[in-house]
């Protein structure tokens, strides 16, 4: 059996300069920015939810209706901040493979939220959540094409 040719293996040398910036964990860095965050937030909250909230909030009347927008205002502050803790979570080592430590500094990227919950909580709990969180989809689109029907309306 021949020896497979390298002839066409090593014709292009490797770019450093135009290869991608890798983060801590080995994926491509990102690179957002202000700008980038300020975009994503307004695309977020513009949409069918920001045409019906002058109709909600008048249907609460003066006093529940800023009250209740206040409360929501919590909830999204709270979620918000419980969510940027849970960006990075700590590296725990296999069994028999170190310490089991937390403290030893090494961090781990989650980069969906369910990512986070099996890293803080455990296997079990994902299922939880994520039929939580499909049922919560589920809700938010019926809510918003509801709310497009009535807006168009």
């Amino acid at each position: 059996m021949a020896a497979p040719s390298r002839r066409g293996s090593h014709s292009q040398p490797f770019d450093l300069d135009t290869a991608p910036e890798l983060d801590d964990d080995g994926r491509a860095a990102r690179t957002g920015n202000l700008w980038t965050c300020v975009a994503h937030i307004i695309t977020g909250v513009i949409g069918a939810g920001v045409l019906a909230l002058s109709w909600s909030v008048a249907q609460l009347g003066w006093v529940a209706g800023p009250v209740a927008m206040l409360c929501f205002a919590g909830v999204t502050y709270v979620s918000a901040v419980l969510l940027s803790h849970c960006y990075r979570s700590p590296v725990v080592a296999a069994a028999g493979a170190g310490s089991d430590d937390p403290s030893s500094g090494k961090m781990r990227r989650n980069y969906t939220y369910m990512d986070a919950v099996r890293a803080l909580l455990g296997r079990k709990h994902v299922y939880v959540c994520g039929t939580l969180q499909y049922l919560y989809l589920y809700g938010i689109g019926v809510a918003y094409t509801i709310t497009t029907a009535t807006c168009l309306g």
